[in-house]
């Protein structure tokens, strides 16, 4: 089993960009289609515990006004409708042990191998 987590979403370029780049650094990683299988609101908070981020930082904009998600939402209910409208969560999220980075741009997840 991989120590190396990513939450991917297979119709991002950025998502399959980052899925590459580990595999060509020989990192085989558990890939999580989180939206078929979203994060539950603790699986979140632990996430963005590992990337030292609140959850406005990993809301997409968009796609959160999309959901009805509201602008001005914070804490534990924005990670309830996050976990609820998986399609407003950043992508990819990388995770190794205690810490995790998002894949934009791909680059950044390399400090975790």
């Amino acid at each position: 089993m991989s120590d190396v987590t990513i939450y991917h979403n297979p119709r991002c370029s950025k998502s399959r960009q980052t899925l590459e780049l580990l595999r060509d650094k020989g990192v085989e990683p558990l890939v999580v289609e989180y939206l078929k299988t979203p994060p539950s609101p603790a699986e979140l908070t632990a996430i963005l515990g590992k990337l030292g981020l609140g959850p406005r930082d990993i809301r997409r904009a968009k796609e959160a006004a999309e959901a009805g998600i509201p602008a001005d939402l914070d804490g534990e209910a924005l990670i309830a409708a996050l976990s609820a409208n998986p399609s407003a969560i950043e992508r990819p999220i990388v995770v190794k042990g205690d810490r995790a980075r998002v894949g934009r741009p791909p680059e950044s997840v390399l400090d975790l191998l």
